[in-house]
C-alpha cells in the first residue's frame, strides 16, 4: 500500500496538512500553541486514529458488538535529541456483548496497527484495554 499527503504552511501563521478530502489545520508558531494542535499531538491523534480503526476491523474479524470506543494517549518527549520517549493509551470499548475478548483484542491491536508498530520501533509503549458495560 502506498499512502500520500500534502502539506503547506504560511509564514508566522498556521500550516495544513491535505489527505484526501480533509483540510487539517496545525499550528506553527507559539501564538496558535493553545488553538491548534502541534505536530506531536497530530502524531499521537494518529496513533489513536490506528487504534479506533483496528478495534472496527476487529469487531467484525472477532464478531463483537460494540456501541462506541474511546482512547486517551499520553506521551512523554525527550529533549535531546526531542522525540517521543513513552506512551501511554487507555482503550475503552463500550459493549455488552459477552464475545468480546478483551485481551486478544489488545494483542491484535498491537500486532497489527501500521501506526502502533511504527512508533513501536522507537519509543515504549504501554496500555490498557477496558470493556466498559453500558
Amino acid at each position: 500500500m502506498k499512502y500520500s499527503t500534502k502539506a503547506d504552511s504560511s509564514s508566522k501563521n498556521k500550516a495544513s496538512i491535505k489527505v484526501k478530502q480533509s483540510d487539517i489545520a496545525f499550528g506553527i508558531t507559539p501564538e496558535t500553541a493553545d488553538s491548534l494542535p502541534n505536530p506531536a499531538e497530530l502524531f499521537l491523534g494518529s496513533f489513536s486514529a490506528c487504534i479506533l480503526k483496528n478495534v472496527e476491523r476487529f469487531s467484525v474479524m472477532m464478531k463483537f458488538e460494540y456501541s462506541h470506543a474511546e482512547i486517551t494517549v499520553n506521551a512523554t518527549r525527550l529533549e535531546k535529541p526531542p522525540r517521543m520517549d513513552e506512551i501511554n493509551y487507555e482503550l475503552k470499548v463500550y459493549s455488552q456483548d459477552e464475545s468480546l475478548n478483551i485481551d486478544l483484542l489488545k494483542k491484535n491491536i498491537e500486532k497489527f496497527g501500521t501506526i502502533f508498530n511504527t512508533a513501536k520501533l522507537a519509543c515504549s509503549i504501554t496500555g490498557e484495554v477496558k470493556k466498559i458495560a453500558e
